[in-house]
């Protein structure tokens, strides 16, 4: 395709406008693996304008060359009508460009105020760091997105979601022209994301452009101006918004027709694999973590029990309990196969048939300096092990049916991990639990940034797996892919549950309602 021939494509803003963005004909590759291939893009001030493909297509790439991240590609850039070349994020910065990645980049031991304006810092007349002023923009920010994070705490101590929120005040700290968010709702509640939809209509508003990288077709219709797709590394479409519906966008990104995908509902099998009874856990001082108090529900074989409700309900405070991850100990019973466990950590429940795949793949669930074979094997190495040496016959063996039962995209398993896309990724940390051939599996916000495709597959996978008869309790922070897929739903709300809804009576209703029960009631107090 050449340059008229994608001109036809890309519609145009209003007649005579210059676009402030124009991405023309941009290339990259990565040995001999091409992760752009001639790709054009236009986009004009106050325009929200979303990038729309699979994990794989490019968009992440596209996005990392204009912001500076990575200098060396073909083809050229042109910003206000100007030619630039960024060697570096700073020179991006520079010209007004922030981003805003989905794997977060954040300095775990600084404080909220300090990340948010690492290496720009605010300085007093004397030189020295100005610590108020810095803590008092950072407050300011929070306040203009609607939520309470303590802007003194510790990074390392927020939940994802709130560090979410860290990084999106970073790109909001400085004046930008350009606003490129990846994936910014992933770990975020729906009160969140609709005070983010707000400040993306004040950045529009203000002029800014936006440019919204999303796997979420409703987030996408509500948001966008216009919509480009990329397949595989080249450009498929642009166009408005209100020209085109998200069953096109769909087969635009993935090339077929993707069905609604609901798991059909399992019959319980037989007496309760897990149960718990006053599970309880403090909240660590000073954490902002929610505590747990006196939860109580059971889990049968061939069962997905879902865990709805907002942000810091305990969801993941919960999983972490029953895997023997949390900070304390709980307090209450866990039970399973009718016998009382007590697990002093994550191996204690690795040899009782329990696995946890963690919310924050890039931090608790990737080894990023290992490969594709090397993160799926290292849980199970024991079991291809005589006399303390591993199998090799037996750990590639392993790795291939992995590599082919979840229809992981790689060159081979020697490939480094980072070289995947992140629902790929994902894939290889699902492949590394169910190789210890788990009874009970927890999985936390298992599609958070997946597209959609990538989805359809693990709801298929979830539901072959409790046809076999595997325990599965999973969180999310979408309700429809909740109601999709379990058989059961409970829903927390500041660590207490609130309901337990069969799948015949569960309704985004009742789930909110439910979810902000407690919330309610402390604000007619």
């Amino acid at each position: 395709m050449n340059t008229d021939d994608i001109d036809t494509l890309i519609l145009g803003g209003p007649e005579g406008t210059v676009p402030r963005l124009w991405m023309e004909q941009i290339a990259k590759h990565f040995g001999g693996v091409h992760a752009l291939e001639g790709v054009t893009v236009k986009s004009y001030a106050g325009e929200v304008h979303a990038i729309c493909g699979e994990n794989g297509a490019g968009k992440s790439t596209l996005m990392k060359i204009l912001a500076g991240a990575i200098a060396e590609y073909e083809g050229r850039i042109l910003f206000d009508g100007k030619p630039v070349r960024f060697d570096g994020p700073r020179d991006a910065e520079d010209a007004g460009i922030r981003i805003i990645y989905q794997e977060l980049n954040l300095v775990p031991e600084l404080s909220v105020a300090a990340n948010i304006f690492l290496g720009r810092e605010r300085t007093n007349r004397l030189g020295l760091l100005d610590d108020r002023e810095m803590e008092r923009l950072a407050a300011a920010l929070f306040e203009r997105l609607g939520t309470p994070i303590p802007v003194r705490a510790r990074v390392a101590d927020l939940r994802i979601g709130d560090q979410q929120l860290v990084e999106i005040a970073k790109a909001l700290a400085f004046d930008a022209a350009v606003v490129i968010m990846d994936e910014p709702t992933s770990a975020l509640s729906d009160a969140e994301v609709a005070r983010l939809f707000r400040v993306i209509g004040d950045l529009k508003a203000s002029g800014t452009m936006v440019l919204y990288i999303s796997h979420k077709m409703n987030e996408v219709f509500t948001l966008a101006d216009r919509v480009t797709v990329l397949r595989d590394g080249r450009f498929v479409a642009s166009a408005p918004r209100r020209e085109i519906e998200p069953g096109q966008v769909v087969r635009w990104m993935v090339g077929r027709e993707i069905a609604t995908f609901d798991v059909e509902a399992s019959e319980a099998q037989g007496p309760p694999l897990l149960e718990v009874e006053g599970l309880s856990l403090p909240s660590p001082p000073g954490s902002g973590r929610p505590s747990l108090r006196d939860l109580r529900f059971a889990v049968r074989p061939g069962e997905v029990v879902g865990i709805a409700g907002l942000l810091g309900a305990g969801r993941t405070e919960l999983l972490e309990c029953l895997f023997g991850a949390s900070a304390e100990p709980p307090g209450g019973t866990i039970r399973l196969d009718g016998r009382q466990v007590r697990f002093e950590g994550p191996s204690d429940a690795i040899e009782a048939g329990v696995a946890l795949v963690t919310e924050d793949r890039k931090t608790l669930g990737l080894f990023d300096q290992m490969t594709v074979a090397e993160n799926i094997s290292l849980a199970r190495l024991d079991a291809m092990a005589t006399l303390g040496v591993v199998n090799p016959a037996e750990e590639r063996r392993a790795i291939r049916e992995s590599i082919e039962t979840l229809r992981i995209k790689t060159r081979s398993g020697s490939a480094p991990v980072v070289s995947l896309s992140g629902g790929n990724q994902q894939k290889c940390i699902i492949a590394r639990w169910l190789l210890t051939e788990p009874r009970l599996l927890l999985l936390d916000e298992p599609t958070r940034g997946i597209d959609v495709g990538a989805k359809a597959e693990i709801y298929a996978l979830i539901h072959r797996l409790v046809e076999r008869g595997m325990a599965i309790l999973m969180t999310s922070s979408e309700l429809p892919e909740l109601l999709a897929v379990s058989t059961r739903i409970l829903v927390l709300c500041e660590g207490r549950l609130t309901a337990e809804l069969p799948r015949s009576e569960a309704t985004e209703e009742r789930i909110m309602h439910a979810a902000t029960r407690f919330l309610d009631r402390a604000a007619a107090s």
